[in-house]
């Protein structure tokens, strides 16, 4: 492991891949990236892959529209087969207070260029005819949503940037970041100190605890978050969108010949248990047929835990953070943050390099945005 780098990445997942990545390809080669795990096998490994562009905040619906042009050339960029499915997201809307709010979204969506629309119960019976539309007063559907293999698409980032000279190191945890007077100096790692002028902070759930190291509240705090794959089986075919029921977080979409599917426990309150609670298993379950009853029939092969790594606002930390000078973080995306990993990493290599970011204006989601009372709260979030 080198002593010295021009810059650390604290996390090797999508985020501080993509950002080393980017800022490698701006010609910052002498990088190091410390994961106290593996390469993409924290949160990254445990999201479900989902790639939307419908958010309520221009920022979210901007960084989404730069991504998903890198996903869908991703493959014949890196290298890698991310296996996008691009077979839409659809929203179901149950709450009539809620129509106004998602048409609200659509108009800010389509404004910057995003192809999503109102859909009719009746337009949702064609998208999806499993599941029960009784109580549906209609929904959104954007059909360049979809998903992909998190994993692979990170792998595709670190390998790129170890192409171009970045270090990437594993299973070493940082165990204190060096501040000397006002500048952040480098890491203290389980394997030696690093000295860098620059610290960027990609630990996902753990970003609060890193920042402490340096001195700096970073809100940042984990939530449970459970997944579930089902056996293969015939019953629905495997050309379904993403399909989420809004009100209760409940989704699902095809995988492996079977589907993913799970449901947000918002009374959960944060932690870092990260093991499959039974009972929690059982009430997504029974939501999963209300909505869907031919998923009575599927049986489960699989299930994980994960962490949601939540802001107070549900949007990221993204920037400087202000003191000690040359600390910055990319975390907090409440949900949405693989999807958004290719754009993250432009913007935080233009801000490093350039001294801001040009591909989208992430002024909003600055750090100091809640110490100034100005937060971006962010009302698609599953």
């Amino acid at each position: 492991m080198k002593s010295t780098a021009d810059a650390i990445i604290v996390g090797a997942g999508i985020m501080g891949c993509a950002i080393a990545h980017a800022l490698a390809e701006r010609g910052m080669r002498d990088i190091v990236v410390v994961e106290r795990d593996l390469i993409g096998r924290g949160a990254t490994a445990d999201a479900a892959g989902g790639v939307r562009q419908q958010f309520s905040t221009a920022t979210n619906v901007e960084l989404a529209k730069y991504s998903v042009r890198v996903w869908e050339r991703f493959t014949e960029t890196y290298g890698v087969d991310i296996s996008l499915r691009q077979q839409g997201y659809l929203f179901l809307l149950a709450e009539p207070a809620e129509e106004p709010v998602f048409r609200r979204n659509l108009e800010l969506q389509n404004r910057l260029g995003v192809p999503s629309r109102w859909v009719t119960p009746d337009e949702i019976a064609a998208l999806n005819p499993y599941v029960v539309r009784n109580d549906l007063i209609g929904g959104t559907f954007c059909p360049e949503d979809g998903w992909c293999d998190t994993y692979q698409a990170t792998i595709g980032y670190a390998q790129a940037a170890r192409r171009l000279g970045v270090e990437i190191v594993e299973e070493t945890p940082v165990i204190g970041i060096r501040v000397d007077g006002a500048r952040v100096r480098g890491v203290e790692t389980t394997a030696g100190a690093i000295s860098a002028p620059i610290v960027v902070v990609c630990a996902g759930p753990y970003t609060r605890q890193v920042g402490a190291m340096a001195g700096v509240d970073l809100p940042v705090d984990p939530y449970r978050r459970m997944s579930f794959i089902t056996e293969p089986f015939d019953a629905l075919p495997q050309s379904l969108p993403m399909t989420i029921e809004f009100a209760t977080g409940l989704y699902f979409h095809p995988e492996s010949r079977g589907f993913l599917f799970g449901m947000a426990n918002r009374a959960e309150p944060s932690g870092f248990v990260k093991t499959v609670d039974d009972d929690w298993m059982l009430a997504t379950v029974e939501a999963l047929v209300a909505r869907a009853p031919a998923f009575a029939d599927a049986n489960i092969l699989k299930g994980w835990a994960g962490f949601y790594e939540v802001t107070p606002d549900d949007n990221p930390l993204l920037g400087w953070v202000g003191a000690p000078e040359g600390l910055a973080v990319a975390a907090g995306f409440s949900g949405h943050g693989f999807m958004q990993g290719p754009a993250i990493g432009a913007c935080l290599a233009e801000l490093i390099v350039d001294g801001a970011a040009k591909t989208v204006d992430i002024s909003a989601f600055r750090p100091s945005r809640f110490a100034e009372g100005a937060l971006a709260q962010e009302h698609n979030v599953i």
